[in-house]
């Protein structure tokens, strides 16, 4: 895969992602892309395939699209001449990355674990708190309700059939990240960013109580 590859993923993924206001927009694509590619720096690992899978890795994406078999990476693919080895790689990378509750995985490879740090990277701390609240909105859903309470050890259906509050979220997905982290690397980076959305939540409850 040469640069001419990657840059027209990135096209085929901000036409895809043009319209969207959920924080999968092709910016979170790109930051998922970049910050894999700085984890893989220090971790190793195949970095073709591991661009190609952060770049691709939410066009298919179930909350989205529903199930439909990977098929718009494969268009993509296809379209490239990507050999079906190289695919099938890709495609197991990104069926394994997917924050699924209790259910979730640990991917198998380096490259999927590299690339789903990096996708739960941008998940927390400030990009991941505006994120949040972005995708929340987009489904019409409250920021928070008191005494609303959030739900704990969801399995993966339960958890993609859960509408509960952006804050609550946090509890559900965002603030669990940190120590689902798989490389050296991305554990040192989610600390901060982990401290930052406690900080948050803590100044939000405190705001929407009128403490301070």
């Amino acid at each position: 895969m040469d640069e001419n590859t990657f840059a027209r993923a990135k096209e085929y993924v901000a036409n895809i992602f043009k319209d969207d206001s959920s924080g999968h927009d092709i910016y979170h694509t790109l930051r998922v892309h970049d910050l894999a590619v700085t984890i893989s720096e220090i971790e190793g690992g195949d970095r073709d395939i591991i661009r190609m899978a952060a770049l691709l890795h939410d066009v298919d994406d179930r909350k989205l699209f529903g199930e439909n078999g990977f098929l718009n990476a494969r268009i993509f693919m296809d379209s490239e001449g990507i050999c079906v080895e190289d695919q099938l790689y890709i495609c197991d990378i990104i069926d394994q990355i997917s924050f699924k509750g209790k259910d979730s995985v640990v991917p198998s490879t380096l490259e999927g674990k590299i690339v789903q740090d990096a996708d739960r990277m941008d998940a927390i701390g400030a990009v991941g708190i505006a994120r949040a609240f972005a995708y929340g909105g987009s489904k019409g859903r409250a920021m928070h309700i008191p005494g609303d309470a959030h739900k704990d050890n969801m399995g993966a259906d339960e958890y993609f059939r859960n509408e509960g509050t952006s804050v609550n979220h946090f509890y559900e997905k965002l603030l669990l990240l940190k120590d689902m982290m798989n490389t050296p690397t991305a554990k040192r980076m989610a600390e901060v960013r982990h401290e930052y959305m406690v900080g948050f939540l803590d100044e939000f409850m405190s705001e929407w109580d009128g403490r301070r």
